[in-house]
């Protein structure tokens, strides 16, 4: 049994245990687990001078890096409940989880991709007034601002100033607040992507955080000397549990960037020995297919996690064979069951790992029902029921929404479709509400995906149902060409008339250079949908 039951008891565990292992390489900067749990200790105590209480919510607004982390675990260790907030979020976006979640305090980035966060803020929710009523009237309960660099607006702070104002605080207090704290406690809402509707935050405590990552580090074989490139964002679920938290547990070293671009991932591979790499198949199928891969050195690489997609069989096999990496599992989860429902063993066949999401992780159940939440046999699709540790409390102040998804004997609903094989491997066929019916036939886009992702030249694909005035709704597709490839629409029709039913194949095809995604790696299909 692991000894720590909160994040902060973790982070000085790992403080102690790993001392003197790199904890962090952001850019030039490179911090030891030492250096590291003292610096979550100093945010804690500016934390607590600021005025943060047990229980109150803070949000972070900034990408990937070395004071992502600080703040994060500094707000949790003075007993605060973090809310990450989703980079690709407009300033109406960040404020509307922000009032909704009743945030106290928020740490925010600069500028991020050319856009300035604390511009977004200010029009989002108005301009500071000396009124007392906090820097930005719009959040009335935004009691502080701290923004992670070197400069901030007059009513705002600067992340070293914020930090000086806790030097005062002895550490016997951050240690007293910390220990109100046991694994009963929330320790993070996360707010879904919104890629269906509003944002709903799911409630998770220090306990379920702490289990399943324990158990998703024994699964994917974490070790403490492995090295890893943490390009999901830690805004998502995975991106903090699966990364930071993970990586405290075995002491390995984390290596943030703070948005995906091939180059930049093969220059750190090579340059920083990179061990560790999960993420979405089209990050991985862009590293394969980089024109450049040859010139940088990728053979630390040993463990690709992937999911959240269709996964190719053939991608597979390429990451075994061309980049010689021993491990490539796949799993399935979601922010309200702790990001993690099902993975592959290591051991797994390639086929299973490619077909599948794997099978639920230990102390949890998992369930493929019909809309009468009805169990249904194996290899009938239905949608995905979970139940264990892992489901959240609750979405944050909404009993309506939380009783509508978990039932009373604790069965959430995903909305996701999906089948159980005999042996208990689940693969995902779609989101129920991405689902369209083509004369009387249900169609699944997951699954069409997968279908014409075989074709030699389909780099990456989506599928949605348009309207049609003869069979109701019918499949369109778009599609990403691999490098150099002449694929026509009429052919890749042609070919996807010989590989799947008619009701399956799309009557349109449409190529593009790229498919818009969400930072978690997601087809943002509504976008494809405004298309027409």
């Amino acid at each position: 049994m692991a000894e720590w039951d909160t994040i902060p008891e973790l982070v000085r565990s790992a403080a102690g245990r790993y001392a003197d292992t790199e904890a962090v390489v952001d850019g030039r900067t490179r911090v030891t687990y030492a250096e590291l749990g003292a610096r979550v200790e100093r945010a804690a105590a500016a934390c607590l001078a600021s005025g943060v209480r047990p229980g109150d919510r803070v949000a972070v607004w900034a990408p990937n890096s070395l004071d992502w982390i600080v703040a994060s675990l500094g707000a949790v260790t003075a007993g605060a409940v973090l809310v990450p907030l989703n980079t690709r979020f407009k300033g109406t976006e960040a404020a509307d989880v922000m009032r909704r979640s009743g945030a106290r305090l928020l740490f925010v980035t600069g500028t991020f991709l050319g856009a300035s966060y604390v511009a977004a803020l200010r029009r989002a929710a108005g301009a500071g007034v000396p009124d007392g009523r906090g820097p930005l009237p719009g959040l009335p309960e935004l009691e502080r601002v701290v923004v992670l660099s070197e400069d901030a607006p007059p009513d705002f702070h600067t992340w070293k100033d914020f930090l000086a104002a806790g030097e005062g605080v002895p550490p016997s207090h951050v240690r007293a607040r910390s220990a109100r704290s046991d694994g009963s406690a929330v320790s993070d809402i996360v707010y879904t992507s919104g890629t269906t509707g509003r944002p709903k935050g799911a409630v998770i405590t220090h306990g379920q955080s702490l289990r399943a990552y324990e158990i998703w580090a024994d699964l994917a074989g974490l070790r403490h000397t492995d090295r890893y490139l943490i390009v999901n964002p830690f805004f998502h679920t995975f991106g903090y549990k699966a990364g930071v938290l993970a990586c405290l547990m075995r002491g390995a070293t984390m290596i943030p960037q703070p948005v995906f671009n091939v180059d930049t991932a093969l220059a750190n591979i090579a340059a920083e020995r990179v061990s560790v790499l999960p993420g979405p198949p089209t990050l991985h199928q862009q590293l394969l297919d980089h024109p450049a891969r040859d010139a940088y050195d990728l053979s630390a690489l040993r463990l690709v996690v992937t999911g959240a997609a269709v996964v190719p069989l053939r991608l597979v096999e390429r990451l075994r064979g061309e980049l010689g990496v021993d491990t490539v599992l796949t799993a399935y989860g979601l922010s309200e069951a702790s990001g993690i429902v099902t993975m592959c063993r290591r051991g797994d066949a390639p086929a299973v790992i490619a077909a599948s999401s794997g099978r639920a992780i230990p102390g949890t159940e998992v369930r493929v029902a019909d809309a009468h939440g009805t169990p249904v046999p194996a290899g009938t699709p239905g949608e995905i029921l979970v139940r264990g540790f892992n489901v959240m409390r609750g979405y944050y102040e909404d009993a309506r929404a939380t009783s509508e998804a978990i039932s009373p004997d604790g069965w959430l609903s995903t909305g996701d479709v999906g089948v159980l094989d005999p042996s208990g491997n689940l693969r995902i066929t779609d989101r129920i509400k991405d689902m369209y019916i083509v004369g009387g036939f249900n169609a699944y886009p997951a699954e069409i995906e997968q279908l014409l992702g075989i074709h030699p030249d389909v780099a990456d694909v989506a599928v949605i149902g348009v309207p049609d005035a003869r069979l109701g709704e019918v499949g369109k597709a778009y599609v990403v060409r691999r490098p150099g490839s002449l694929l026509t629409a009429d052919d890749l029709i042609a070919w996807a008339r010989r590989e799947m039913a008619n009701y399956k194949v799309p009557r349109a095809v449409q190529f593009v250079t790229e498919l818009p995604r969400n930072a978690s790696g997601k087809v943002v299909k509504g976008e494809l949908r405004g298309r027409g």
